[in-house]
């Protein structure tokens, strides 16, 4: 599968387009390749694009004022991730965003965004649904971390995510889930006798 028909595959799961939106809607990005640890958003930058991921692994996280950092999203391949707070409204980002693994990515940035939703229903239809389901996702997220034991946030990502499991270094997954390392690891060893 070429990168462009990834990525209208993935637009195809939300709205029926014809073959010319399709090209119109591929061409509007770019493909770029990410070293690990490079950084595709800062702190005080704005963030030009919204990304998708062809392959490869990310993580978004903030840095509080002790110096912690809280891991606030990941995205492996066909998933998204910017700042979103500041490609949306365009003022300086908030949080790094940084590649966990070689990878490469398609980029859109926010005026052609614009222009897209601007000249096609479908185009706008498609982002409303995005925006929905990333608001929707960190709903649950929120209430997870509110009202589940740190055991159940780990049972409940390894069921839903099991693919960044394997492939998040285990303190970028300790600090999404709101907990140490070595508590993750102690969480991972009890569960260890289990599997047979």
């Amino acid at each position: 599968m070429t990168q462009e028909s990834k990525i209208v595959e993935y637009i195809s799961r939300s709205v029926t387009l014809t073959d010319d939106e399709a090209s119109q809607f591929a061409s509007s990005f770019k493909e770029v390749k990410i070293r690990k640890r490079q950084f595709i958003v800062q702190p005080n930058f704005v963030a030009k694009h919204r990304n998708y991921v062809l392959n490869g692994a990310f993580r978004a996280y903030v840095v509080d004022d002790d110096g912690q950092d809280h891991t606030i999203a990941f995205a492996i391949d066909d998933w998204w991730i910017t700042d979103y707070n500041s490609y949306i409204l365009q003022q300086p980002a908030t949080m790094f965003v940084v590649a966990l693994e070689d990878s490469a990515i398609l980029q859109m940035d926010h005026p052609t965004e614009v222009a897209l939703k601007a000249g096609n229903h479908k185009f706008e239809t498609f982002f409303r649904i995005r925006a929905e389901r990333t608001a929707a996702f960190m709903q649950q997220r929120i209430i997870s971390n509110l009202t589940q034991t740190a055991e159940e946030r780990y049972e409940n990502f390894l069921q839903k995510y099991p693919a960044i499991v394997q492939r998040v270094p285990q303190y970028a997954l300790a600090s999404h889930l709101g907990m140490t390392t070595e508590f993750l690891s102690r969480i991972r060893n009890k569960r260890t006798p289990n599997k047979g």
